[in-house]
């Protein structure tokens, strides 16, 4: 079977007419002139109107875009998106001084939730670092148990992540 290049333009018996806007190895993104943009798989059933050729190298924008995020994931601080426990959107954080004559202080939970998960993605790129460096094995497990410590000391903030895998985890028991 041979594979469909992008602008290429098909009448599918669902969607009707057609145009390839994305090939990979199983599915064309076709963005369909009722119907809009859907993905079908190579197989499906269609009449080839114009057939383009396939030039491109069956990797898809979507799987280079893929791949990229996850490279820059690994080896860069950049913080993925990590989701607040419904019960703390739009809530606030209020610190009240003991000493009544002070003003207390407000932050959107979401703000200062912001600024654990960019700790925590920090503490991750410092640990990737340090198992990389050339320091000797004792080293980097001396380093590496303080950073299990510190991960330890916050789990007081689990509360905040809507989901069990994001929390922070200590040495455990």
């Amino acid at each position: 079977m041979k594979i469909l290049g992008i602008g290429s333009r098909i009448e599918h018996p669902e969607h009707g007419f057609g145009v390839v806007t994305n090939v990979t190895a199983k599915m064309y993104w076709v963005t369909f002139q009722k119907a809009g943009l859907e993905t079908i798989p190579v197989d499906d059933t269609f009449e080839v109107i114009e057939a383009c050729e396939d030039d491109v190298d069956t990797v898809s924008f979507y799987d280079v875009e893929k791949s990229l995020r996850e490279i820059l994931q690994k080896f860069s601080d950049v913080s993925q998106v990590v989701p607040l426990a419904e019960k703390f959107k739009k809530g606030t954080m209020i610190l009240q001084p003991a000493d009544s004559n002070l003003a207390s202080k407000e932050i959107p939970i979401e703000t200062f939730f912001h600024k654990i998960v960019m700790l925590r993605d920090r503490l991750r790129v410092m640990e990737q670092k340090i198992n990389s460096s050339e320091l000797d094995d004792a080293a980097k497990v001396d380093l590496q148990q303080y950073i299990t410590r510190i991960y330890g000391s916050l789990t007081t903030f689990n509360i905040l992540f809507a989901s069990k895998d994001q929390q922070f985890k200590g040495a455990g028991k």
